[in-house]
């Protein structure tokens, strides 16, 4: 049995097949057990994930009893580590991880959901982010292939709920803000709101996490609707990076599915953005549109990320487009007669669009919605 007792994080190693994370206030992060991953989200729900023999990636969700079990055998392994392992990090392990009984840790969900509502997505590089709702939904909300925010109409905080909101997240989060780093300003389309909205907010965000850095989601048709004046203001009160749902540069295949604005307004606003001092995130769907669309989404695709200011402070994000199969994306695809790409075609086109954006001096990375945890 060895142990890594650090300043954000405690790890336990009880032998080569197993591995395991909590964070300062003695909750399970991860658990590697001989081959399958488990990830405890903030509610207590236990996801795992496997690949056998270079096959595909399996990954689902335990039932309330199974995570039950899952916990106790941590439990199990955290006693055995206050008997073995020397007084200074025993003594950590005794007072941190073994009050989580099993069903102490599966009551979290009860704390989780009196301070958020779901949280339906996060780019990757915020799944560590402290995130505050400062809306529920998504403005929007009528993109054909969105199943995020299916029966949430749009609603927002005031500054003071938003300050007790805020609050209450780092009392939940409490010493797990040491593994956390920038806030996450949710849901959809926080920056959707007008500018007297946005200042109290965004002090609120300062006054409760002071100096982290902000970031959120924002969609082109409300974004165009700031004075460009705003998003420096907003870059002075913290607001690092924002987050575009691009999907693609060919706007036959937008109109396709819904998604309001063109390539040249995105071009527009990106310059916009990037001029205000803040970085942007893109995400592109590698697939939508079937093998039809392929060759002219993949070509106007980096024809237009090409014509923006993007740096090393930006990222592009290639997300494996799934389809859902009651959605409305998949009748009209029926309709218009696209054929769907095969898994092994989406993960080729999404490797050689990786080279071609990142021979724009631009940051390319998988976004897989699939591995999202929160």
């Amino acid at each position: 049995m060895r142990a890594e007792c650090r300043e954000s994080s405690t790890l336990l190693h009880p032998d080569a097949g197993h591995v395991l994370s909590f964070d300062r206030e003695g909750r399970l992060y991860t658990f590697y057990d001989d081959g399958i991953l488990y990830k405890r989200a903030l509610d207590s729900t236990l996801h795992w994930r496997r690949r056998e023999d270079g096959g595909p990636r399996e990954r689902g969700v335990l039932t309330r009893e199974e995570a039950r079990r899952v916990f106790a055998r941590v439990s199990g392994f955290a006693e055995r580590a206050v008997e073995e392992l020397d007084p200074a990090c025993a003594e950590r392990i005794a007072r941190e991880i073994l009050p989580w009984t099993p069903e102490r840790i599966l009551a979290e969900k009860e704390r989780f959901d009196r301070i958020y509502r779901p949280i339906a997505i996060l780019p990757p590089d915020q799944y560590f982010a402290i995130v505050v709702q400062a809306t529920e939904g998504c403005t929007w909300n009528k993109c054909t292939f969105c199943s995020f925010y299916q029966g949430r109409p749009f609603q927002a905080k005031n500054a003071a709920e938003l300050r007790e909101h805020a609050l209450a997240v780092r009392e939940f989060l409490g010493r797990q803000l040491l593994l956390r780093k920038g806030v996450f300003l949710a849901d959809g389309n926080a920056l959707a709101l007008s500018r007297s909205r946005l200042l109290p907010i965004f002090e609120a965000v300062r006054e409760v996490f002071p100096g982290r850095e902000i970031f959120s989601f924002v969609d082109l048709y409300t974004g165009e609707r700031h004075d460009p004046a705003d998003w420096g203001e907003l870059r002075r009160l913290g607001l690092k990076r924002v987050y575009v749902g691009m999907e693609t540069g060919l706007d036959e295949l937008l109109a396709f599915l819904n998604k309001p604005g063109s390539a040249r307004e995105l071009i527009a606003f990106t310059r916009e953005l990037k001029g205000a001092g803040v970085s942007v995130g893109l995400i592109v769907m590698v697939g939508v549109g079937g093998r039809e669309y392929a060759a002219r989404h993949a070509e106007a695709t980096i024809d237009a990320l090409a014509q923006m200011p993007l740096d090393a402070d930006d990222l592009v994000y290639l997300s494996p487009f799934i389809e859902h199969p009651g959605s409305q994306y998949a009748r009209d695809r029926r309709e218009a007669g696209l054929t769907p790409m095969t898994l092994e075609e989406i993960e080729a086109e999404l490797q050689r669009l990786a080279l071609q954006v990142r021979a724009l001096g631009t940051r390319a990375a998988r976004y897989d919605i699939r591995e999202f945890i929160y």
